[in-house]
C-alpha cells in the first residue's frame, strides 16, 4: 500500500484544513488529478495526485485539519510509482490565474450526514462570498441540486441565529494567534491627528494617496520601516519598504503585501492595490504576496470609525489607520467653511521607536496627504 502524505504548501505552514474531496475510495485517478481542496492559514489550494491508481481509502474527513507530512490518501498495492516532475507535488496558487467562469456541470461537496450535494461553480462561489458552508445548505434544486436561492436561505438561516458556535481555522486562527502574540509582546502607544485633504484634485485615490504617503514617512523617518527581534533586542532597518494591506473578508483579516512601494509609480498604485485585494479576496495570491510586509495600511474608515488602536504585529514596529472622512468648519482665507478631514491614527512599537520617530514620520504623513495632488 502507498501513502500518500500532506506536503509542505510553502512557509513551514504545518497544518491544512479539508475543504472538499474531488475523488472517493475505489476510484482509479491519474497523475496530475485534483484529489482535495484545503485551506491554509494563507491559501485555497488543490492538492493533485503524485501517482496513477486506485484510491483505498480517504484519511480525513471533509472539516479535519491534517498535519503537514501526515497520511492523505491510501492507494492500492497495483497504483503506478509514476512520480510528478520535481516541484509539482507541491501546489501553489497562481495569482495570475483567472476566476473560473461558472459551467453547468455541478461540483459535488460532502454534507454533514456523508451524502455528496451537487451544485454549479457559480453557486459554490456564490457561498464562499457569503461565507457560507454548502455543506450545511439544504439542495431544492432538481436531482437534489444546490441552488443559489438556497445558499441566500442558508444565509439568513445563520443571520436569525440567536447564538452559535464557530471553530476558528485558517485565517481567522492565524489572526487570532497573532494579535495574542502583539498584545503579549508589543509596547503600543497610539497616537492620532487628521490630514485636511479638501484641496484634492482626485478624491477617489484614497488608498494610492495613504501608500505614497507612508513613503514619504519612511523617508522622512526610516525607523518605522523596521524589524524588531527581542531575543536579541536588535531593531533592523529595512532599505526597500513592503506595505502590508488590512484586507476584511468573510474568513477573516488577510494582509497581502506590496513590495517594493517604493519602486511603483504612483500613477500605477492604484492598479497595483486593486489587483492585490482582489486577488486576497479570491485567495489566490502566491506564498511571497503573503509574507515580508516591513510596515501595514488599514483603511478602517471605508466601512465606519474615525479614529482605532491598530494592532502592531510583531517583528514590524509600526502600523498606519485611516478612519472615515468627515466635515470640519474652519476659518480660511478669512471664509468659514467645511473642510474635509481624513482622520489617522498611527500606532508604534515603543520598544523600537521613540515618540519623537513617531511624531515625525507622522507629520511627514500628513504633510504629503496634505498636498493637492
Amino acid at each position: 500500500m502507498k501513502i500518500f502524505k500532506l506536503p509542505d504548501l510553502g512557509e513551514g505552514l504545518p497544518e491544512a484544513e479539508v475543504r472538499e474531496w474531488h475523488v472517493a475510495a475505489g476510484s482509479t485517478v491519474a497523475a496530475d488529478q485534483i484529489l482535495v481542496s484545503v485551506e491554509t492559514a494563507k491559501a485555497l489550494m488543490e492538492i493533485p495526485s503524485p501517482w496513477s491508481g486506485r484510491i483505498e481509502r480517504l484519511c480525513a474527513d471533509v472539516g479535519a485539519v491534517v498535519p503537514t507530512g501526515s497520511p492523505l490518501v491510501e492507494f492500492a498495492d497495483d497504483t503506478d510509482a509514476k512520480v510528478l516532475p520535481a516541484g509539482e507535488t507541491t501546489p501553489k496558487p497562481d495569482p495570475q490565474a483567472p476566476t473560473p467562469e461558472p459551467t453547468n456541470r455541478p461540483a459535488q461537496d460532502t454534507h454533514a450526514d456523508g451524502t455528496r450535494a451537487k451544485m454549479l461553480l457559480s453557486t459554490r462561489m456564490f457561498a464562499r462570498e457569503l461565507g457560507i458552508d454548502p455543506d450545511k445548505v439544504d439542495p431544492t434544486g432538481a436531482e437534489g441540486i444546490v441552488t443559489k436561492e438556497d445558499v441566500a436561505r442558508g444565509k439568513a438561516k445563520v443571520a436569525e441565529r440567536p447564538e452559535s458556535e464557530e471553530r476558528l481555522g485558517g485565517i481567522r486562527k492565524v489572526m487570532a494567534e497573532a494579535m495574542a502574540l502583539s498584545q503579549r509582546e508589543v509596547a503600543a502607544v497610539t497616537i492620532i491627528e487628521d490630514a485636511d485633504i479638501e484641496d484634492w484634485n482626485d478624491r477617489s485615490t484614497t488608498m494610492p494617496r495613504l501608500v505614497r504617503a507612508l513613503l514619504s514617512g519612511v523617508r522622512a523617518e526610516p525607523a518605522l520601516n523596521a524589524f524588531y527581534d527581542r531575543t536579541r533586542l536588535v531593531r533592523r532597518l529595512v532599505r526597500s519598504v513592503s506595505v502590508g494591506i488590512a484586507v476584511d473578508m468573510a474568513e477573516g483579516l488577510l494582509v497581502p503585501v506590496l513590495h517594493n512601494a517604493e519602486q511603483i509609480r504612483h500613477e500605477e498604485l492604484g492598479l497595483r492595490i486593486k489587483e492585490l485585494v482582489s486577488n486576497a479576496r479570491k485567495r489566490t495570491l502566491a506564498p511571497e504576496q503573503l509574507r515580508g510586509n516591513t510596515i501595514t495600511l488599514t483603511n478602517f474608515g471605508a466601512i465606519a470609525g474615525r479614529y482605532s488602536t491598530p494592532i502592531v504585529v510583531p517583528p514590524t514596529v509600526a502600523i498606519l489607520g485611516a478612519g472615515r472622512v468627515y466635515l470640519v468648519p474652519a476659518l480660511r482665507d478669512n471664509a468659514l467653511a467645511n473642510r474635509r478631514k481624513l482622520p489617522l491614527s498611527l500606532t508604534f512599537d515603543h520598544r523600537a521607536l521613540t515618540g519623537g520617530e513617531a511624531a515625525r514620520f507622522f507629520a511627514a504623513v500628513i504633510a504629503d496627504l496634505e498636498k493637492t495632488d
